[in-house]
């Protein structure tokens, strides 16, 4: 019996080393790269309302009289880039910053845009992971959200009920769908990428149920001509995100039976359970891997 608790502990050991080094694999980072070279394109969506891409996550502006409202802020150094892209598009008043979910690329020229007066919103979480991920350079104030909601928040401007609702526990602890029903568009932020496999960041607080629960509540809030504006790649339909979700609980259902029958994780990701879906999504790289290790990190209990 010893001997068996003792392997099982080694297996954990290692189950939590692995799911480590996927998790800071994974994240997002502006240290060491060039932004120098990078453009920021604009595409008017619908109405008043654009979405800007650059180098990181989607970026949502809504423009009109009563200023800008826009939605993440990509890495610091391109603040200057959005702000001037932003300005080709409305009188240039930035008033409110929301923020999906606590990662650097969605989230890194907060203090730049707080600095210029800008109004940060965002779930509880996020700012509490905001100074969890900075403990040990805390980060500046003006980084943080000032102001943090739970549940739901709706912004009454430009012609739009912009309504944030919380997605608990799904990318991160901390995320937020923003719906414009005036411009039937949701965006996610990246529980939701039309690129590569998900990224369950169970280090800050992520989980598979919630991300299939995220899912669902953005198909159940779509109607068939909804914009759906992912954190990363190209925008989509609800169908798009059906067969995302469909696609996730098939490799879990693999994984699941792939564990049934004693397999470690390392031998889990070496079967490719995802192997048949490479094709179907663009750019996988090595997201099939990193996400397989998730699921079985998630069904297995690992911390």
């Amino acid at each position: 019996m010893s001997g068996t608790l003792g392997t099982v502990r080694t297996v954990r050991t290692l189950v939590c080393a692995a799911t480590v080094v996927l998790v800071i694999a994974a994240r997002p980072m502006a240290q060491g790269q060039d932004f120098s070279k990078v453009e920021i394109k604009t595409t008017k969506v619908a109405g008043n309302f654009y979405v800007l891409e650059g180098q990181g996550g989607a970026i949502g502006v809504l423009a009109g009289p009563d200023g800008v409202l826009m939605v993440d802020s990509q890495f610091a150094p391109l603040t200057d880039k959005i702000v001037a892209a932003i300005k080709q598009v409305s009188d240039g008043r930035i008033r409110y910053l929301i923020n999906t979910h606590q990662h650097p690329d969605h989230t890194g020229g907060n203090e730049n845009l707080a600095k210029m007066g800008v109004t940060i919103i965002a779930r509880d979480e996020l700012r509490s992971g905001l100074v969890r991920a900075g403990a040990a350079t805390p980060p500046s104030t003006a980084t943080l959200p000032l102001l943090t909601y739970r549940g739901a928040l709706t912004f009454h401007m430009n012609g739009e009920d912009v309504q944030l609702i919380a997605v608990p526990v799904a990318h991160t602890d901390g995320d937020t769908m923003v719906y414009f029903p005036n411009a039937n568009v949701i965006m996610t932020g990246d529980y939701y990428r039309s690129v590569g496999y998900p990224n369950i960041d169970r280090a800050n607080g992520g989980s598979l149920k919630g991300l299939l629960a995220a899912f669902d509540l953005t198909i159940e809030r779509a109607a068939p001509t909804t914009k759906i504006v992912p954190g990363h790649g190209a925008m989509v339909d609800e169908t798009a995100v059906m067969a995302h979700r469909d696609m996730v609980i098939a490799i879990r259902d693999r994984v699941a039976a792939l564990i049934k029958q004693g397999k470690t994780q390392a031998e889990v990701i070496a079967a490719k359970p995802q192997a048949d879906y490479d094709a179907k999504v663009p750019q996988p790289g090595t997201t099939g891997d990193r996400f397989v290790g998730q699921l079985y990190a998630e069904l297995t209990g690992a911390k």
